[in-house]
């Protein structure tokens, strides 16, 4: 209740934290999506370690982010599935487009980082670390974190409008994310190699716009959605 008159009394320029408050609270009452993508980490990579052992690097990295896509489609890509239609008019009354918007975002960005760093610590215990330069891996695991995760929770708010939300997230996301995970995939790679390519840092870069464009498309479009 009082986080409910905390967002009434809020300003439209001012409530960006408290609905990332509210998305955290709903995420702490509703444990059970939170351990089961957690039983998803640990079961995938205990099969993959039951068949195959450890891999070599090519086969771990691709497994990483195969994985990382899976999880990503099950923390974030509900972050819009789950809100009523009542609750959403009541979002429409408190708060702008945009402020909506960024809050998913951010939200969802920082809960998807925290399923890598966890999916990565799963990783290296039971299928091993050939990973050669850890700090490169684990930047470019935030940002493709990141990445994915403002993806899926923008391609979320498209297909909440539509009567068939998993069939249009599939379609508009195999397109979109098949390139982006390509690219992931050719950027770790060089992690597992003691020396870095050339243009490694332009593709970083690449990655990073990427992202931006994602957020600048997000903060335009959804405007017309939240009229609908």
């Amino acid at each position: 209740m009082n986080l409910v008159v905390e967002l009434a009394s809020m300003k439209s320029r001012s409530i960006i934290l408290p609905l990332i408050k509210k998305d955290l609270l709903l995420e702490i009452r509703q444990q059970y999506t939170f351990y089961g993508v957690l039983l998803y980490i640990a079961s995938t990579t205990f099969v993959v370690y039951l068949s195959m052992g450890q891999p070599d690097d090519k086969v771990w990295n691709g497994l990483f982010w195969v994985l990382q896509l899976f999880v990503c489609i099950n923390a974030v890509a509900k972050s819009f599935l789950q809100d009523s239609k009542g609750r959403m008019l009541y979002f429409y009354s408190i708060a702008g487009p945009t402020d909506f918007i960024l809050s998913k975002l951010i939200f969802n960005a920082i809960l998807m980082l925290l399923m890598n760093l966890l999916s990565l610590a799963v990783f290296t215990l039971l299928l091993g670390n050939p990973i050669s330069k850890m700090g490169e891996f684990i930047l470019i695991s935030i940002l493709g974190g990141i990445s994915l995760s403002l993806v899926f929770t923008f391609l979320a708010a498209i297909a909440a409008k539509a009567q068939q939300q998993a069939a249009l997230m599939a379609i508009m996301g195999f397109p979109i994310i098949i390139p982006q995970l390509l690219l992931l995939m050719k950027i770790s790679s060089a992690a597992f190699s003691s020396v870095i390519q050339d243009g490694w840092w332009n593709m970083v870069g690449m990655l990073t716009g990427l992202d931006l464009m994602i957020v600048a498309l997000a903060y335009i479009l959804f405007p017309f959605l939240w009229k609908d």
